[in-house]
């Protein structure tokens, strides 16, 4: 479980963060919307530890970030996997190599073993045979699946996902989004992931922050987002005439 308190972040004069408070849970897929320039991005950055707060704390499993020696966040960064947005694949690596990667800066496995690990987690996202293959040769869908296995292949308590559907068509996202879902459920994982899509809200929104002007402004889940009475979280998840017909007719319990 990850813990945020009171948290806040400024750049100069512009106050980014201003004081959120939040739990995402283990188990579950956490999703962070906002329109942009809402703080989302600054606020998962401090969530990885790639930005100090000017104030607040972030909470791993019940202990401060901030309390942790130099050798405790080391370990937590191993803790971690990472989707980037456009997948960050090494183009000059084949598809075992980039997702050996990991495996081979955090884990003293031998050969055999690494090569053993990667072929269990291509074939849990489906990607078996590709092993030789260049992330140019594959499709998009194909690079994401890709940087799914290699941000698990180390076994992580936390997972966290930046826009993991950006560039994809609306089947695939799914697939992706689904994929993200059971392998949260599957091992038990605290995924936080930071997106635009509203299909991931109403797909995998298990718990749902959104973030306006820096503040926390609505929190809860895919089945209750339909009943708020914030308006502007309304018009930003309904903001599509599809997504309205929706809201409608869930009000109306069609």
């Amino acid at each position: 479980m990850i813990k945020v308190e009171n948290l806040h972040k400024s750049f100069g004069d512009l106050d980014v963060l201003k004081g959120i408070s939040t739990e995402f849970e283990k188990g579950k897929t956490n999703l962070i919307i906002g329109q942009s320039g809402s703080g989302k991005t600054v606020f998962l950055k401090c969530l990885l530890g790639l930005i100090n707060p000017d104030k607040g704390d972030v909470y791993f499993n019940g202990k401060t970030y901030n309390d942790f020696t130099v050798e405790q966040r080391r370990n937590l960064r191993k803790q971690m996997g990472m989707v980037f947005q456009g997948g960050a694949l090494f183009d000059s690596m084949t598809v075992e190599q980039n997702v050996t990667f990991p495996l081979k800066m955090f884990t003293k496995m031998s050969r055999s073993e690494m090569k053993n690990r990667v072929a269990e987690v291509l074939d849990r996202v489906n990607l078996v045979d590709t092993n030789d293959k260049f992330p140019s040769e594959i499709s998009g869908g194909m690079q994401k699946r890709v940087s799914i296995a290699r941000a698990i292949v180390n076994k992580p308590k936390f997972l966290f996902c930046d826009e993991p559907n950006s560039g994809l068509d609306p089947r695939t996202a799914t697939v992706i989004d689904n994929l993200i879902q059971e392998i949260t459920h599957e091992n038990q994982i605290t995924t936080v992931i930071n997106t635009h899509d509203m299909n991931s809200v109403f797909e995998i929104g298990e718990k749902i922050i959104y973030l306006e002007g820096g503040k926390k402004a609505w929190e809860g889940d895919k089945d209750i987002i339909y009943k708020t009475d914030n308006e502007k979280i309304a018009d930003f998840v309904y903001s599509s005439n599809l997504f309205q017909k929706v809201r409608v007719a869930q009000r109306e319990g069609l």
